[in-house]
């Protein structure tokens, strides 16, 4: 039997794995550790996991994940999220949709302080939903909109998934991050232009809030945006000018929203507890998927099915950006049925290679594409986290009123990746500019 036979049989079995309910972590280093095994011999593929695991969890590179998820906890528990949407809401919350519209505005800035579609969806999700409801919002567009713009948290920097994604390729985290500021830009007014035509068709589905007076917007401009400007220049940009690495500007900023919600007196040791617990368990749970996935990256490597795929690729008589279009919908399938880290770190060791050895792509670029078809997958169904998360925000919506609103912006999220291949100096811009 040769290798590459071992590795399609050894993915099939980790699907399998998945149906029955294990753990994606678990699954990942059983079926590598196995397969490996089977490869080569039982001792060597003891050897491989005993050192795949301690380099992972001693990694320096991989210690900033740590830093940036608690300053997204630090961030969501003092309340900045909270002051955000009022900034926003203040801004356009008299316009028809315009609360919707607040709450892409407010998801994008907070993006930028938390790294997480979880984290943003839920804390938007307990802000903006009320409001909503009080004004009488179409709640599948209220609920919709929400999920969706979680998903800008995993764009714009600092992102989670960047930071493995750099990790697994070897490419710079710093690039990553600047690569995915103008893509995500574009995708929260893209999400706003659909709210806006959905409007212009049935202006029932989002009725105008009230007016705020201009005192009350320089108000809630004061209270909303200067401590993230202060966090997002402290963290972001040290690392964007060369000061720090990024587990130096993970710590840095940390310490900014730690200090900032210190000298408001806006956390209390409750809160500070919570954000450490809920850190740690993060944490925890993505190293623990990272050491699944390198495991299974070692097998993958070693059963030689990404040169194969590579081989299979280069003979195909298409155009290199139907190949991609294939894989992107490969992406996308599986999207819907894998969490969104987890993708990641399964598929890289396989599609890598291919995009960038054979068919030459940018490997920042096939980053931000990679982050773009995941932001689908944490809305689109059975799984769509996002989803489940607002749904657990709003228990009296049904699931599939919020399904329902979803298409709008998963059109949205297929028209920012069009555009991105078409034009991918979008994404390249930025980091060749300011990094090189």
């Amino acid at each position: 039997m040769s290798t590459t036979v071992i590795g399609i049989i050894g993915i099939a079995i980790f699907f399998s794995l998945l149906a029955l309910g294990m753990p994606i972590a678990y699954a990942m280093a059983l079926v590598g550790f196995a397969g490996f095994s089977f490869i080569t011999s039982l001792p060597v593929g003891f050897s491989m996991v005993s050192k795949e695991i301690l380099n992972t969890l001693t990694s320096y590179s991989l210690s900033v994940i740590a830093m940036f998820v608690w300053m997204g906890f630090l961030a969501y528990y003092s309340g900045i999220g909270t002051r955000l949407y009022i900034l926003a809401y203040r801004i356009f919350g008299h316009l028809p949709g315009g609360l919707a519209v607040a709450t892409q505005l407010a998801c994008a800035v907070f993006g930028t302080i938390c790294g997480s579609n979880t984290a943003t969806a839920a804390t938007m999700g307990a802000i903006a939903l009320p409001e909503m409801k009080k004004y009488r919002y179409d709640m599948s567009l209220a609920t919709a909109s929400i999920a969706a713009g979680g998903a800008l948290g995993v764009l714009i920097p600092p992102s989670v998934i960047f930071i493995v994604y750099g990790v697994a390729t070897e490419q710079s985290v710093g690039k990553l991050f600047m690569a995915g500021i103008i893509p995500g830009i574009l995708l929260m007014l893209l999400y706003i232009l659909t709210i806006i035509l959905l409007i212009r068709k049935n202006p029932a589905l989002g009725p105008a809030g009230s007016r705020s007076e201009l005192k009350e917007k320089i108000q809630a401009l004061q209270g909303g945006i200067l401590e993230v400007l202060i966090v997002f220049s402290l963290s972001m940009g040290g690392l964007f000018i060369g000061w720090f690495t990024p587990t130096e500007a993970g710590a840095v900023g940390a310490a900014g929203v730690l200090i900032v919600a210190l000298l408001g007196k806006r956390i209390d040791k409750e809160g500070l507890k919570k954000s450490l617990i809920e850190t740690t368990r993060t944490t925890a749970m993505i190293m623990l998927m990272i050491v699944g996935a390198m495991i299974f990256g070692r097998f993958i490597a070693i059963s030689k099915l990404p040169f194969v795929m590579a081989g299979w690729v280069a003979n195909l008589d298409l155009p290199a950006f139907a190949i991609m279009g294939i894989i992107l919908l490969i992406y996308l399938l599986l999207g819907c049925f894998i969490d969104a880290l987890a993708l990641i770190l399964l598929t890289v060791p396989i599609f890598y290679p291919v995009v960038v050895n054979t068919l030459g792509y940018d490997p920042i670029w096939f980053g931000v594409i990679v982050v773009l078809v995941v932001a689908m997958g944490v809305i689109t169904p059975p799984v769509g986290m996002n989803v489940y998360i607002i749904k657990g925000v709003a228990p009296d919506v049904p699931l599939e009123t919020i399904f329902k609103g979803i298409w709008p912006f998963l059109g949205a999220v297929i028209v920012c990746i069009a555009i991105l291949i078409v034009f991918p100096e979008i994404v390249t811009f930025l980091p060749n500019i300011i990094m090189d």
